[in-house]
């Protein structure tokens, strides 16, 4: 919480928060908007932020190591710290310029709320796939490749392939097909929450009906936040693994 780039990241959902409410007068407009920049910009910088923290710590990471210290302990400290601050910074930056804006008492609160629980979600799965990359790979340059790459990949080539792989195979039911599509992808199943919530899926045809009948209801909601939880659980399990048996 004492880095800088916390602060930076704070003033800059806080600034973004000020502009956003005086340009749009209406609280769901600038909630659609916040969605946009949130779904892409959240995991690029918690995986940027991870593996910067990651390498940058390296060498007091080896200290600590040398004490009678649980590795778990040390990793998970790491992970959480990054991961938290940063959902602080997220939280507190919007959360500040729209309670001032009258947040309690517009209608908008719940889908507000939908972004800012999505937005801790992606930051603390890719924060914690930041971890693994930075683990798995000694070299700093790989490890930061390998980091953009898969934000890339989730953020823009998944979809396309997504896209090719339902117009190909278009006179198929593809139904079962596009709702396991999206669920495996987190930016996805965050994107696709927000926008049922908005209540805008009549925009999205077919596609759109088909999700609100599942994302729509308690269950489909349900089921959308386990399958969130699994994706922050499996990478921090695997950083307690990975830890434990990496040589320093």
């Amino acid at each position: 919480m004492r880095s800088r780039w916390s602060y930076v990241y704070f003033a800059f959902y806080l600034l973004l928060g000020v502009v956003l409410l005086f340009l749009n007068n209406d609280l769901s407009k600038a909630v659609i908007t916040l969605m946009n920049v949130i779904i892409v910009l959240v995991p690029l910088i918690g995986t940027i932020f991870g593996v910067m923290y990651y390498y940058n710590s390296q060498e007091f990471t080896e200290l600590l190591l040398a004490q009678p210290i649980k590795r778990s302990s040390i990793f998970l400290g790491q992970y959480l710290g990054v991961a938290l601050s940063l959902s602080m910074s997220l939280i507190l930056g919007l959360g500040i310029p729209f309670v001032f804006y009258g947040l309690f008492e517009s209608s908008a609160i719940w889908d507000f709320s939908l972004l800012l629980i999505t937005g801790t979600f992606l930051t603390l799965i890719f924060t914690a796939l930041a971890f693994n990359i930075a683990l798995s790979n000694e070299n700093k340059i790989k490890g930061f490749g390998y980091a953009i790459l898969l934000w890339l990949f989730l953020a823009v080539i998944y979809d396309g392939l997504f896209l090719m792989t339902l117009i190909l195979f278009e006179d198929y039911p593809l139904d079962k097909v596009s709702l396991i599509g999206t669920m495996l992808n987190p930016i996805d199943l965050s994107r696709t929450l927000i926008l049922l919530k908005l209540d805008i899926s009549a925009l999205l045809g077919y596609t759109g009906a088909v999700f609100k009948q599942f994302f729509g209801t308690s269950f489909g909601l349900i089921v959308s936040f386990v399958m969130l939880t699994i994706w922050v659980v499996m990478p921090v399990l695997r950083i307690v693994f990975k830890s434990k048996k990496k040589d320093f």
